[in-house]
């Protein structure tokens, strides 16, 4: 058997969701800092982090991002947002049909950025929770909704790149 090149490359971008912490805002970024150091080797081309209050105020929840550039490396920084920022979006992986399903999306806003991952905040306005199903490539992300607090995490189907969630933060 043949084993992934990518497997043994610890170069590959790394992603965390912090979801309804009852911490405050600021408490939860220095959580999410906190947690974003055991991450960090997994990109050296930038960081990012967003925290947002669940609708009701009473808790936080936050995305980061640490990022290995392969497309667009000037301008791709996480996380990604929406075009009326109400979503954000942290992902590791890379996107293969990403020009196509830009022309597929019925949205014409102009992407922020030239990163092959931003489509996929864009078609998750479009399609929701069938997003996954529409890329081809390997990928693991998280988009949080700042509007209504929910989350949406999924990888490829083949597994290539993992997604670990856990309770109790």
């Amino acid at each position: 058997a043949r084993a992934n090149p990518r497997a043994a490359d610890p170069q590959a971008c790394g992603i965390l969701a912090v979801v309804n912490s009852k911490l405050s805002p600021d408490a939860l970024r220095l959580q999410t800092l906190t947690l974003q150091r055991l991450v960090r080797h997994r990109g050296p081309d930038g960081s990012g982090i967003h925290v947002v209050k669940t609708p009701d105020g009473a808790r936080c929840s936050s995305v980061a991002h640490e990022r290995l550039a392969i497309v667009d490396p000037l301008s791709g920084n996480q996380p990604l947002f929406s075009h009326d920022m109400k979503r954000s979006l942290a992902v590791n992986g890379e996107i293969y049909n990403h020009v196509e399903l830009r022309k597929q999306l019925k949205d014409t806003t102009p992407f922020r950025t030239g990163s092959d991952c931003e489509v996929i905040v864009h078609a998750f306005d479009e399609f929701g929770v069938d997003t996954a199903s529409k890329l081809d490539g390997d990928f693991a992300f998280v988009i949080l909704n700042d509007e209504t607090g929910e989350v949406y995490a999924a990888r490829d189907p083949i597994g290539i790149n993992s997604l670990y969630m856990s309770t109790g933060l």
